[in-house]
């Protein structure tokens, strides 16, 4: 692939609707969604064999960010809660929670010997 393709490629990726969906307005409220986006490219050449070589990459992630909310004037943004990362950290508390108490109760029963 042409590496003048892949830059075109994502700068049409990189665009503000990516960002900032669109506006949906119900009962005189106006709901803007919002997303937090990031991107990467990469690229290089070389000669092989046949005298050719060259290759390019571009990766984009985007995950929601919250929503801005506008009613009667006021502006008002209200985050997206990622439950997935909320029970990672709760596992991940748990389990050094559960090691530091063996640890307590080990020292513990080797002190009583």
């Amino acid at each position: 692939m042409d590496p003048a393709q892949t830059i075109s490629q994502a700068r049409d990726a990189l665009t503000v609707k990516r960002v900032f969906g669109d506006p949906y307005e119900r009962d005189g409220v106006t709901v803007i969604p919002v997303a937090r986006v990031q991107g990467g490219a990469g690229g290089g050449g070389g000669e092989g064999a046949d005298g050719k070589g060259g290759g390019s990459g571009f990766g984009l992630s985007a995950r929601p960010a919250g929503v801005f909310v506008i009613r009667r004037g006021d502006v008002e943004f209200r985050p997206a809660v990622d439950v997935n990362r909320a029970s990672l950290g709760g596992q991940v508390l748990a389990v050094v929670g559960l090691l530091v108490f063996r640890s307590i109760a080990k020292a513990r029963a080797w002190a009583a010997r």
